[in-house]
């Protein structure tokens, strides 16, 4: 819907597509989708849930294995976003490396774009 002709909406890093594929594993999952929605103190919040039917107005991106969906309100807010899932010794999650946010609050939950 908002893509550019030959560039995938988001990437994935390695280790995002690996947990991602081996997430879609469990229970036959059909991927991952990815949106946004109102919440949180900064003003958005990423949304994530296992999809087991693709809907036709999501935006696919496959990679090594692993399928992420793009809900068609959320394209225009997470084209160019770089998924990543890192570990630590506290916590391990996937983080969003998105070039459209302007602001983001103490925590890392919410989020804010620029003004459309």
């Amino acid at each position: 819907m908002f893509g550019i002709p030959g560039k995938q909406a988001v990437s994935m890093t390695p280790a995002a597509a690996k947990q991602i594929a081996k997430l879609m594993g469990r229970d036959g999952h059909q991927g991952l989708r990815i949106g946004v929605k109102k919440g949180g103190c900064a003003g958005m919040e990423y949304t994530m849930e296992y999809v087991t039917e693709v809907d036709p107005h999501d935006e696919v991106v496959e990679q090594d294995g692993a399928r992420v969906l793009i809900a068609p309100m959320a394209q225009m807010f997470l084209f160019g976003t770089e998924i990543d899932y890192q570990v630590s010794l506290l916590e391990s999650g996937f983080v969003f490396n998105n070039p459209n946010v302007t602001e983001s609050c103490g925590c890392g939950e919410s989020i804010k774009f620029a003004e459309m």
